[in-house]
């Protein structure tokens, strides 16, 4: 019985065309080879979120071809080979499409791409010049495979030109949703205000402290550094908010972080001074926060209210990826030593002496 099914799989596979073999080797290398080549293309470049799924696509796709070939060149010998060869060669055009979109980011971001240092691996972050090219190159190529594909069901020109044309009616009705942000997405790339890696600071409903994953065409990946969790948001709305790129410092010393409380009038400058000092000086032994301890701490008051002074401390720092940390040692310290030197950080409430009052009247 092995031997009648060993010398039946001979016979078929002997009775292929050369067009079949061909595909059969290929996508069996492909098949085998697919990890390797997804991972030599999209190596440095932030992939590592989608990277199973585009492996995923990428094996599937390889092993549809494969039962297709088989199917209709043994299973299927007597069915319409026209319309088979039809299917095979849209599958084709497809996945060739598909790999050469891989290839040729890898290209276009190896030549225009800017390469950097994120947490100690060197990553390729797309530029302006990077992604438009990349775009324009995907639009061409995929208008080439969409003639392909018109042609090889045999088409008529007239017919052809029509799928285009309605190609572009989709494409002009539906820009009020995709061409703000694709625009908002190379402005942001050209601006160089957000790119990968940066600590931004924005409100949207809430305070939200984030470091930017990723720049898409339609989107920035954003992670936020409070809860660890990814935020995505639309380019146009990104540049409609107020950023604040806490990573492009204005000078040398790097971020200027401030914290502000209050003390009652009884507690003198030099009392509150001490505080800072003694707190900041704790800090400095625990080694828990990046702050520059060559540079001073500054402490200056900012409002003087009916019921409390209140003072603001500046200090500075260049781990703005660890910045909440920083603050709250930094509260929790000033928290503790106040304790510790007796001086409350509760706002005092104003008191009146009722008959001292009326006294001071008579």
């Amino acid at each position: 019985m092995l031997e009648q099914i060993q010398q039946l799989l001979v016979d078929n596979l002997a009775s292929l065309s050369d067009t079949a073999r061909v595909l059969l080797v290929v996508n069996l290398l492909l098949l085998l080879f697919s990890r390797p080549l997804l991972k030599f293309l999209t190596k440095g470049r932030a992939e590592e979120k989608d990277g199973s799924n585009k492996l995923h696509i990428f094996r599937a796709v390889n092993l549809f071809i494969l039962l297709f070939v088989l199917f209709s060149q043994l299973l299927a010998p007597h069915l319409d080979k026209h319309w088979i060869n039809r299917i095979l060669g849209v599958m084709v055009i497809s996945y060739l499409t598909y790999l050469l979109f891989h290839v040729m980011d890898y290209v276009i971001s190896n030549k225009f791409g800017r390469r950097h240092q994120l947490n100690g691996e060197e990553r390729i972050s797309a530029t302006y010049r990077s992604r438009l090219i990349s775009l324009l190159l995907k639009l061409f190529i995929s208008v080439i495979a969409v003639i392909a594909i018109v042609q090889s069901f045999g088409f008529e020109s007239l017919l052809e030109k029509g799928v285009i044309g309605f190609l572009g009616v989709m494409l002009a009705l539906t820009q009020g949703s995709w061409a703000p942000d694709l625009i908002s997405g190379l402005v942001i790339l050209n601006s160089n205000l957000v790119e990968e890696g940066d600590v931004i600071e924005f409100r949207d409903d809430e305070m939200i402290l984030g470091s930017v994953f990723k720049t898409r065409i339609f989107h920035t990946e954003i992670l936020n550094l409070k809860n660890n969790h990814r935020i995505m948001i639309q380019n146009a709305r990104l540049r409609s908010m107020t950023l604040h790129n806490l990573s492009k410092f204005a000078s040398a010393r790097g971020l200027r972080e401030s914290l502000v409380f209050n003390v009652g009038y009884d507690i003198s400058s030099s009392k509150v001074e001490a505080l800072v000092e003694q707190a900041f000086r704790g800090l400095d032994e625990s080694g828990e926060t990046a702050i520059e301890n060559q540079l001073p701490v500054e402490i200056h008051v900012t409002n003087s209210g009916d019921y409390a002074v209140e003072w603001t401390l500046f200090y500075y720092t260049k781990d703005v990826r660890h910045l909440l940390r920083t603050r709250r040692a930094v509260m929790r310290a000033m928290l503790d030593t106040s304790k510790e030197m007796h001086i409350s950080l509760a706002t005092p409430l104003l008191h009146t002496d009722e008959k001292r009052v009326a006294s001071s009247e008579t």
